[in-house]
């Protein structure tokens, strides 16, 4: 199956409720490989990696994240793999 890569920006409530490291366990769970971070400006930024299906069943979750987050939009952008061998809580991209 192909793999695709895609930056998203999760806006609204998502910092201060948990909402990496409950990504990070779903990501986990679906084999998504990538990174996820927190912003300056209050969102939340990953880059995922995973064929057509599991990157659907994430992008579901973003949309709706952990208890007490609320989730106003979900913006994405293909670009090209990066080949992450794991999904990393990371403070900033490299």
């Amino acid at each position: 199956m192909q793999k695709k890569h895609l930056n998203i920006t999760v806006k609204g409530k998502v910092q201060g409720v948990s909402f990496r490291y409950a990504t990070k366990a779903v990501a986990d769970q679906l084999g998504v490989r990538g990174i996820i971070l927190n912003q300056p400006d209050g969102s939340v930024y990953a880059e995922a990696e995973a064929d057509d299906w599991n990157m659907q069943l994430f992008l579901d979750w973003c949309h709706e994240g952990p208890t007490g987050a609320v989730v106003n939009s979900v913006e994405t952008h293909e670009a090209e793999l990066k080949n992450y061998r794991n999904f990393e809580i990371v403070k900033r991209i490299e």
